[in-house]
């Protein structure tokens, strides 16, 4: 018996380290990147600046969502550090997600605009790429360790009834 508490100690330590693993990768994935929100109409915009470096970070991302959604009403533009529109586009689902070339150093702005009168809440989040392979490495530790905990578990709970009904 103290054995298979052993065990139970070592498979719940296992299945917490997966989750804080997880919790950690969460922060690595939205590192750098800058998030905002609020009400847009015809009078109201949101505007979210990040800084980049084109040596760090070659490829840029935004994303933005959109709360009461309605076709042809929204839209969406990324202006670089010298002023210049990079991308321009209308918003037909309400949530879009796109990367972008980072060509110049230095403050990029994510700019969300509505067409109508009514307020509409948005969220947007503009920032470099997240590190593929980093991503990756730390995601599989976080579902390897849930994976070992939970089946470790599964097994101890096994043995235990196979061992009950030998002593019953």
């Amino acid at each position: 018996m103290q054995k298979t508490g052993l065990f139970i100690v070592i498979f719940g330590i296992l299945i917490s380290a997966g989750l804080g693993i997880s919790v950690i990768e969460n922060q690595i994935t939205l590192e750098g990147i800058v998030q905002g929100n609020g009400k847009v109409n015809t009078e109201q915009v949101i505007t979210i600046s990040v800084n980049l470096d084109k040596e760090k970070t070659p490829v840029g991302i935004f994303a933005v969502q959109i709360m009461d959604f309605k076709e042809n009403t929204f839209s969406v533009k990324i202006i670089d550090p010298s002023d210049t529109e990079i991308i321009s586009k209308r918003i037909d689902t309400d949530t879009v997600e796109q990367e972008f070339k980072v060509l110049n150093s230095g403050n990029y702005e994510l700019i969300i605009q509505s067409s109508d009168y009514k307020e509409s809440y948005v969220a947007g989040a503009i920032g470099p790429l997240p590190d593929a392979d980093k991503k990756l490495i730390i995601a599989s530790s976080s579902t390897l360790c849930i994976v070992i905990g939970m089946g470790g578990l599964g097994i101890v709970a096994i043995y235990e009834i196979k061992n009950k009904r030998k002593s019953v």
